[in-house]
Formats: C-alpha cells, sequence, structure tokens
C-alpha cells in the first residue's frame, strides 16, 4: 500500500468535512480545531470509520483528540502512513 501524502490527507479531509458540513470545501480552514466544527459525535465517528477505510488501518481514539485541527491530523496521518507502508 502507497503512503499517503499530507497533502492527500488535508485535501480528503476537507472534502469530507465540507460534504457533512454541506459547504464548499474552500470554506473549511485547515486550521480549525475540530471541536469548532458543526459535527455531532455520530458524524465524526461515521467520518473517523470513513477515514479508516481510505487509509488502510485503524486509528486510535485518542487521534483527533491529540491532532486538533485539519492540518495537524494530516500531518500525523501522512507520518503514520509512511511508517506502515514502509514496514510491510
Amino acid at each position: 500500500m502507497a503512503a499517503v501524502t499530507a497533502s492527500e490527507a488535508e485535501t480528503w479531509l476537507i472534502e469530507k468535512i465540507a460534504h457533512r458540513l454541506g459547504v464548499a470545501p474552500g470554506e473549511v480552514s485547515r486550521e480549525v480545531y475540530f471541536d469548532e466544527l458543526d459535527l455531532d459525535s455520530t458524524e465524526a465517528l461515521i467520518l473517523a470509520g470513513e477515514l479508516e477505510n481510505w487509509l488502510g488501518f485503524e486509528l486510535s481514539t485518542t487521534t483527533l483528540w491529540y491532532h486538533p485541527t485539519i492540518k495537524d491530523l494530516a500531518s500525523f496521518l501522512a507520518e503514520e502512513s509512511d511508517r506502515r507502508a514502509t514496514a510491510a
């Protein structure tokens, strides 16, 4: 499995969040904290599941807590994806 870049992860996250919020992707800031977005807990769980399916690996339940913005999460996802691709 090829590693996901931070840019790819950011784009994916922005598009999914924008869709869930019913706004254009350009309206979703990569710097905004997830708890500031109008996603309820069910939507956040669905998003996490879709993210895991896209990445091909599970995320810790604390991942969003420790990486609270799209920018931070995308960077972490790229590092984790690269680590897993290199180990495979």
